[in-house]
């Protein structure tokens, strides 16, 4: 399984990827995020699913950057990335199918080219279709997305800053990685700043973050305590259970 995600905000973007790759009972690491820079404009591919499918779909669009293909819009570099797994698709579907296997690649786009005004995050579907994410729900997860859902729904939005939204980041990853045992350290980070057109990138390991992730624990064991243990005793006097007379 894989654990990516991406934030959009109104001063740029965020980008968390896992890189743990399980075969079998094998465990190994691989990078997930593709990045290229039109100059100074970035856009950034990450992925979940297939790795011999992943691995084309990438290859191709390594070709096209190495043809000089230019984009002066991420939506149409979207589209071209679109047109290349449906390609892939045509190609191994078939083969795919004979073996038991789905062919299973979604993709997060996120960057800046030339003629956007602000920074623009897609979400592509194996079928090379795509949705622009929004200002509403600033956030896309593709992979195991289930446990780091919450703690992104409740404090994320697109007016928060980069350095709030690497913090949520990190507790939906730690969230996702306490929970599932398919995805680990090290992970790769990006940070685009659309003021100053800089693109950060790192890559982490468990010990980078074990301070803030036990500062997390240990706040939320604190929260629990200090929830006061009568609001409890009145949602347990209303329940059926405690009217037996």
């Amino acid at each position: 399984m894989t654990y990516c995600l991406g934030i959009r905000l109104k001063k740029g973007l965020v980008a968390i990827a896992d890189t743990r790759i399980t075969s079998g009972s094998e465990t190994t690491s691989a990078k997930k995020v593709f990045v290229h820079k039109y100059g100074k404009y970035p856009l950034f591919i990450m992925t979940s699913g297939l790795r011999s499918v992943r691995d084309k779909v990438i290859t191709y669009f390594q070709e096209l950057v190495d043809e000089n293909e230019n984009f002066d819009k991420m939506y149409k570099a979207v589209n071209a990335i679109g047109d290349l797994i449906k390609r892939v698709a045509n190609e191994d579907h078939d083969a795919l199918r004979r073996s038991g296997i789905n062919f299973n690649l979604f993709t997060i786009v996120g960057g800046q080219m030339e003629k956007d005004k602000e920074p623009k995050l897609y979400l592509l579907y194996p079928e090379g279709n795509w949705i622009e994410v929004g200002e509403g729900t600033p956030f896309i997860i593709i992979g195991n997305s289930g446990y780091g859902k919450p703690v992104l729904q409740r404090t994320v939005t697109y007016n928060s800053s980069l350095e709030y939204a690497l913090k949520t980041g990190f507790l939906s990853f730690d969230s996702t990685r306490v929970s599932a045992n398919d995805v680990g350290y090290p992970i790769d980070v990006l940070i685009f700043n659309s003021e100053t057109f800089e693109l950060e990138e790192h890559r982490l390991q468990e010990e980078d973050l074990k301070e803030i992730t036990t500062f997390w624990a240990d706040r939320l064991r604190e929260s629990v305590n200090h929830i006061p243990d009568d609001l409890v005793d009145r949602i347990l006097k209303k329940s059926p259970l405690f009217d037996l007379n």
